[in-house]
Order: C-alpha cells, then structure tokens, then sequence
C-alpha cells in the first residue's frame, strides 16, 4: 500500500505545481477525508492548490488545448473540434 501512495504522490507532484510536502498534507486532512480514502480536493481550492490549472468545462478544455498546438505548431496546425 506504502509503495502504491508514493507511486501517486510522486506523479502527481511530477504533473502539477503542488509540493511533495503540501500534497501529503492535503491526503491526511482527516475532517476532509470521503469515506477514508483521501481527501476531496476540488475547483478553485484545487487550483489554489497547484492541483490543476484552471477551472473549466469541456468547451474550455478544448479552447485551451487548441491555443496550447497553435502555440507549438504554430498557426498553420490542425484544430481539435
């Protein structure tokens, strides 16, 4: 199980802007914890966080994404619809 949550907490920190240190904290708030199998973390207080980003719906993700392959491919590169 140990190996199993260092696996997690390693990608996640790897993948966002949250610290090893500040994620752990987040895991263990007990008086936060759904049904003893981690804490809920979500909108504003995840992006407060450094979880995600931003928040969004579908039409936002895709916007984004379509600004993030113009940015890399520049403007003649093919759009998500």
């Amino acid at each position: 199980m140990d190996k199993m949550q260092d696996r997690v907490i390693r990608f996640v920190v790897e993948n966002s802007k949250v610290s090893e240190k500040q994620f752990r904290e987040l895991m263990f708030r007990t008086g936060e914890l759904a049904r003893d199998i981690g804490t809920v973390v979500v909108g504003k207080d995840a992006v407060k966080h450094g979880l995600i980003d931003e928040v969004g719906g579908l039409s936002a993700a895709v916007s984004k994404l379509n600004r993030l392959v113009m940015d890399r491919k520049g403007a003649g590169s093919q759009v998500v619809q």
